[in-house]
């Protein structure tokens, strides 16, 4: 099990920089901009992947970006087969990671609670 595990993991690995490098060099499509993917979980039987990133955009075109790698996710599959030696390529199933924008937030207030608490010692 821990053998297959790892196995897992570095399929994952090995996707997330794939389908980095083909979405950076290979994608036409205008409303992927620049994106981060974060990480990549993969099923144990490899039939589905989640593809998790992240953008600086608006939430506006966060919807925007989420809408063109859904309609690109049979493009990227279709590539990966060719760099991947597996016999199941995933299905792609793209997830924004709120993980960044809420660590920022969170930062933002820890900062604003500092800030105050210093102002109350004085």
């Amino acid at each position: 099990m821990p053998r297959d595990y790892s196995r897992t993991l570095r399929v994952a690995d090995q996707i997330q920089r794939e389908l980095a490098d083909l979405i950076r060099n290979e994608l036409k499509d205008p409303r992927i901009g620049m994106i981060t993917l974060t990480s990549v979980e993969v099923s144990h039987d490899y039939s589905h992947a989640k593809v998790f990133y992240t953008t600086l955009h608006s939430e506006a075109d966060n919807f925007l970006t989420a809408r063109g790698l859904e309609h690109a996710a049979g493009f990227l599959r279709s590539h990966l087969s060719h760099r991947l030696k597996l016999r199941v390529i995933p299905q792609l199933h793209f997830i924004y990671d709120e993980s960044v924008e809420r660590g920022v937030r969170l930062s933002q207030l820890i900062d604003r609670a500092m800030a105050r608490d210093g102002s109350a010692e004085e």
